[in-house]
Formats: structure tokens, sequence, C-alpha cells
């Protein structure tokens, strides 16, 4: 269309005409008329065709309704992907850097773990165990559903249906941790559990706990649900040494998991989060009350009813068993020497004992009334007891006052001074020197060199005979005897008897200046109730594997004697004179006994040692500091206790002779004889034995037995005479 409007005349060049103006029209006069111009015929609208409908286009984003909003949500899901695409990448690379250090899951774990040793007394009740204890593996369908269900309702009521891990529970758990602001809950799954006893360490970490998710996905991919279940429950540690349902039930309740009821399978149930806490043998009220959540989680979960609920509380408790009960100290020194009869590497052993249960106990019992009543005024915080026959099998063994505070042996580890209860192998050293229990010696003040020991009561007797001397436990006339006979010939005497440690070689041997452990020097007594045969202490009779298959079996045996049986009864029957009217008359008994005190310097160390023809029995009263106790001597407190369970012991029992004194009255002296002067004593016969003379040749052995080379050395003040 024309942009000429009719009627405009224009001479020149059309003005350019902007955007936004309308140009000045300036007509000018022509030079001349122009011709008259024929009207311009009007121009007749040309009818305008119907457009066709051109096919929809998709806009660009330049010229598309709305794009700038489509450019910005493409831009981001874009980005999206790209972003998806590189956490991908990287959370690939995370896990396989955690892989990085993962087990070999391709091959079965192995579980390491140390061999038991279940300790029976000598009637086979058993009354110990240590190491790590399995039992029976059982699968899902042989275990009471009552415990299948405890398991399940306390710690994964979802492990039929989760796939490893749980989110659920885990969301669960945070929330309940986040509300009481500590940590409250868990959010591992049973699968999570097994990975991590099956292949990981117990650390709590980021990088543990992934792994722990990732061997659980694992697991769930390879195993069934009842495979993984059935690993967990046998291979759980419940406390006490058990791992597994089945040991933990026979540990707890004496029978397997097969016959748990329900009240029993939520105790066990129970354990899997705090096996030591909740373990009905040592915190039986604890257990009581996690059973109880426990069936409360079962009713919630559905898998009981509240009346079964109020049965099973109802129901009267079951018998408990407590491992490691009376008698931790002699398990403590059996398990020690079963290496030495088996191999150090056997596997689960079942180990029967000397251990007579009822002495044991009467023994833990005198100790503890000695120690909390008189003992407590007379700063006596400590003891030990060894008892055993005269063939030297231990019956009762006591190391400590309570061995929760202190494991410490003091029975077979603790070295001390045995003041006067050493004087015996002096007395029997110079009976086997010529004297006898009528030859006289001073009881007056002695100096050698610059050596002047006294008596312990400050009191001398003159002229006595030597059975006097040691019923009276007197200090000068046995340095007199010792300084007469020689010193080589009493550390001989002793050592083929059983004094395994060394012994000094002056004169104050005689006052028992050398230190010697309760154990042996019972032993050495022993001996002389064996009329000089010397004994070895023995407290395993046979090792049997798991599978009743017998690994060690004591044979019977005997030794030969290191001295005149004739001078170990001459001793014994001097010796009996201590309790009828010497330093010992307060541990007298209803039947014929032969002893002996001890007293060392400033009151630190107190003993009594005895024996009748049934028992040999040794105390021992101290403070493990070594301070001095108020005027605690051999004959008091160590007297009262020995009598009190030597009474126990026999009780029962029909009074018999000391060996070798059939129808013998205790020693009375009827006179005094001039003994012959004798002749220096000769070196120690390497013949009976090596170690110090001690006859046999069991060698390490018996240093195991006696607890030498275990035990920490005590200080001593030897500045004092030893009384």
């Amino acid at each position: 269309m024309s942009n000429d409007r009719p009627g405009e005349l224009f001479a020149g060049p059309r003005p350019i005409q902007t955007r936004g103006e309308e140009p000045a029209l300036r007509p000018r006069l022509p030079k001349r008329a122009p011709k008259p111009e024929k009207p311009a015929k009007p121009e007749k609208p040309k009818a305008e065709k119907p457009r066709k409908a051109a096919p929809p286009r998709k806009a660009t984003p330049k010229t598309a309704r709305g794009g700038g909003r489509r450019t910005i949500l493409g831009t981001l899901v874009y980005a999206g992907m790209v972003a998806g695409v590189w956490c991908g990448i990287a959370l690939g690379a995370v896990l396989a850097w955690f892989a990085l250090d993962l087990p070999d899951i391709s091959k079965v774990a192995q579980f390491e773990r140390r061999a038991s040793v279940t300790v029976l007394a000598a009637d086979g009740a058993e009354f110990a165990r240590f190491g790590d204890l399995h039992g029976t593996t059982l699968g899902v369908r042989d275990l009471p559903p009552h415990l299948i269900n405890a398991v399940l309702a306390i710690e994964d009521r979802r492990f039929y249906s989760h796939f490893g891990v749980d989110p659920i529970g885990l969301a669960r758990a945070l929330y309940v941790n986040w509300r009481s602001g500590r940590s409250a809950q868990g959010g591992s799954t049973i699968t999570q559990q097994l990975a991590k006893n099956l292949f990981l360490t117990p650390e709590k970490s980021l990088k543990r706990k992934i792994q722990e998710a990732m061997l659980a996905l694992w697991l769930e991919h390879r195993f069934t649900k009842d495979q993984i279940l059935t690993a967990y429950l046998n291979r759980v540690y419940l406390g006490a040494g058990t791992f597994g349902v089945d040991a933990a039930s026979r540990t707890y309740f004496g029978k397997p998991a097969t016959q748990l009821d329900l009240r029993e399978s939520a105790i066990i149930a129970g354990l899997l989060k705090a096996p030591s806490r909740y373990a009905p043998s040592s915190n039986p009220d604890e257990a009581a009350e996690r059973s109880r959540v426990v069936m409360g989680a079962m009713v919630d979960a559905g898998f009981i009813t509240a009346q079964e609920l109020e049965a099973a509380r109802n129901a009267p408790p079951s018998a408990k068993r407590k491992p490691g009960g009376d008698g931790r100290y002699f398990a403590d020194w059996v398990t020690e020497l079963v290496s030495a009869f088996v191999g150090s590497g056997h596997g689960d052993v079942v180990v029967r004992t000397t251990l007579d249960l009822k002495l044991q106990r009467a023994a833990e019992q005198r100790l503890e009334e000695i120690l909390s009543g008189p003992g407590a005024a007379a700063n006596a915080r400590q003891g030990a007891l060894v008892a055993m026959t005269t063939d030297g099998a231990v019956r009762a063994l006591v190391g400590g006052r309570d061995y929760d505070n202190s494991e410490f042996n003091r029975a077979t580890q603790a070295m001390r001074q045995p003041g006067s209860a050493f004087k015996p192998f002096v007395y029997l050293a110079a009976l086997e020197a010529g004297w006898s229990p009528d030859s006289p010696v001073e009881d007056a003040p002695v100096r050698i060199g610059g050596w002047s020991p006294g008596n312990y009561d400050g009191k001398f007797r003159g002229t006595i005979t030597m059975a006097n001397a040691l019923a009276h436990s007197s200090n000068t006339a046995t340095v007199r005897i010792i300084d007469r006979i020689g010193v080589e010939r009493v550390r001989r005497v002793a050592a083929g008897l059983g004094i395994n440690s060394p012994l000094g070689k002056d004169l104050s041997l005689a006052l028992g200046t050398s230190e010697v452990n309760l154990l042996e020097l019972t032993r050495g007594y022993a001996g002389i109730a064996n009329r000089g045969a010397p004994v070895w202490p023995y407290a395993i009779t046979e090792i049997r594997d798991r599978d009743g298959n017998v690994l060690y079996r004591r044979q019977a045996g005997g030794s030969v004697p290191v001295v005149d049986p004739a001078h170990a009864v001459q001793l014994t029957r001097m010796m009996t004179g201590v309790i009828e009217y010497g330093t010992g008359k307060s541990a007298k008994l209803d039947r014929p006994a032969a002893a002996k005190s001890g007293t060392t310097q400033d009151y630190r160390d107190a003993w009594f040692v005895g024996f009748t023809a049934d028992l040999v029995a040794g105390v021992w009263l101290g403070n493990d500091n070594n301070a001095e106790m108020k005027r605690v001597t051999g004959g008091s407190l160590p007297a009262k206790l020995w009598q009190g369970f030597m009474l126990d012991a026999h009780a029962g029992r029909p009074p018999r002779p000391l060996p070798g004194m059939e129808g013998a009255p205790a020693y009375v002296a009827s006179g005094i004889a001039e003994p012959a002067r004798a002749s220096p004593a000769a070196a120690p016969a390497p013949a009976r034995g090596s170690s110090g003379g001690v006859a046999g040749g069991i060698g390490s052995l018996i240093e195991s037995l006696t607890g030498k080379g275990s035990a920490p050395q005590v200080q001593y003040d030897y500045g004092n005479p030893v009384r």
C-alpha cells in the first residue's frame, strides 16, 4: 500500500521521517501552472485472502512465550543431572576407599578365641571356668520360639522385612537419642551386628559403621534370614566367657538352650545389651529387671499376651550357677599349670582337681572371720591358707581376703620371711647330726660377731632340752644349735623337703630370714609328716578334652626319704609340744597334732603351720605393704585361724595318731643328755635332686607348682632380730 496521501504534491525528495515525528510540509509555488491532473481512480480495496493456519512451531528461547522461566528450569535440571552423576562417582569412590581394608568375605570367618578350661572339684562339681566357652550349634528351628521372639522383640523387630539396614529403625533411634540428649538407642540390625562380630573390630567410628552396613548388605545378599539369625545366636558374646545362647544357657541355668522357658529366654535376650551388667550370676536383680523389659517388648510386638507375661513374672526363679565361685585363687593356680601337662596349644579342656569345696569354703570363711574381727583391731588386713594331704593333694587354697579386689595369690606368689616357722628344719638337721630331743642347749643371751639375737618374749630359761627349746621357740638356743651343726646341713635338709626358694648361708637362717611362700613351707611340713619323704603339691588329677578323651591322668607314686624316717618321727613328737605346752597352745585340737608358730621382726608376718594324721595346713597373716601388725604373733591370731579351720576339716572324722606315733603320747622331756659335737657339715648331696637338692627331678614344673619365679620380691629390714 502507498504511503502518499491524495492531494499531496512533492517537487523533490521526501524528507526522512523518523519514528515518532511528523514531517513539516512547506509547499512551493510552481514556476508554471501544471497540467490539470486526471483525478486518480480510487483503488479498489483488495479482498484479503483467508490465511491458512500455519502448523505450530516450537518457539525459540528468544521468541517463545515464557521462554525465560523455561530456560532456568532446564538449566537446573541439567545441573542436577550433572551433579547426580558426580555425586554417584564420588560415592562410589568413597565406598571403594572404605572397602580397601575390608576383610576377605569370600572366605568363612575363622573365630579366634581362647581355649576354655573348666575346673572341677574332687567330687566332679564345676566351680570355675576360664577362656571362651561355646555350646552346641543350634539352628533357628531348634531353639524355643520364645527365645527367637525375645531376641527379635528387643533387638530387631523388622529383621525379616528389612534388607540388612533398617532406615525406619535408624530414624527412630536418631529421634529418640536427639530427644533424650544421649545415646539411648542403637540403630544397628541383627545383620549389622553379625557383620561386626564376624569381620570387624568393636571400634566406634563412622568408617566402621559404613563398613558394617556394606557387609550387612553382602550378608543379606549371600545368605537367608534364618542362616543369618542362626549365625548370630551361636556367636554372640553373652558374658562369663560364653559365646552363643547354648553356652550361656548351660552356664547360667545348667541346661541346654533347647529347654529354656519364657522368663529364661528373656534373661538371655537381655544380655545382648550389656552381658556383664545383666549377667544373672553376678547381678541377679538387674538381670530380672532387664528380663521384664524384654517381655514387655514381646507383648508390644505381639509375640506373647499380657497373661503369658504375668505368668512368667510369677514363676519361681530358676537356679543360678555362679561361674568362678569359691576357690578362685585355687582355680587361677590350676589354670596356669594345665599347659605343663598337655601343652600350650591345647583346646577346650575339663580339669578335675583335688579341691574339697567344703574345706575351701571353711577356709575362706575362717579367714574372713579373723580379718574382719580381731584382725581389724590388730592391723592384720591380709592372709592366706593352704591345706593338703600328707601325699601333697591340695584340698584348700586361699590366696587372699578378697579375690575381686586383688587377684594376687599370697599362698603361691608372696615371698615372706617365715620367722620361727622355719625352725623345724634346724632341729631336724640337728637330729640328723646326732642330737636327740633330750639334748641340752643353753637358752641364754648369745653374741656371735656383732649379732646378738634375743627371744621374742624377752625371757631366758637357762639350760633346757632341745625339745623344750623348739616348743618355746627359743631364738638363742636355736642359733647355738645351727652354729654347732653348720648352716649347710640345715640348707640341705630344708631343700630336700621342698623349700625351693634361695636360702641364706649365715646363722640368721635359723630364725627364718630367708623368704619363702606359704605353699612351699606347708609342703616342707608335709614332708616331715610323711616321715621324711618329700611330697610334691599337686592339684590336678585328670585332664580331658571336650569330647571326654583323657589327655592326662595322675599316676600315684612315692618318693625316697631325704632324712632318716626315725628322725622325722622324733621331730614330729617334739612339735606336738608346741601345741601341748608351747607357743601354740591356742591351736589345740581334739586329736593329736604337731605344729610350729612363726613371727618376724616388728610383727610384720605371723605364721602357723602344722598337721594331723589326715591334713597338713599352713596360715599366714600380714599386710601387703609390709606394715607392722599390733603384736600379732604366730601363736595368737594365726593359731586361732588354724585351729578353727582344722576343726571344720576334721568334723565327723575319728581321731588318729600322728604318723609313726601310734599309741605314743606327746613328747615330754625326760632328762638332759650332753650331745656329741657334730662334725663339720658336708656339702649337699647332688644325688638328692637338682635345683636346691629337691628329690625327684621334675624341674620347672615344681617351680610352677610352688609359684616360683612369679612373685614380686618384698623388701625387709634385716636390722632387727627375728623373733
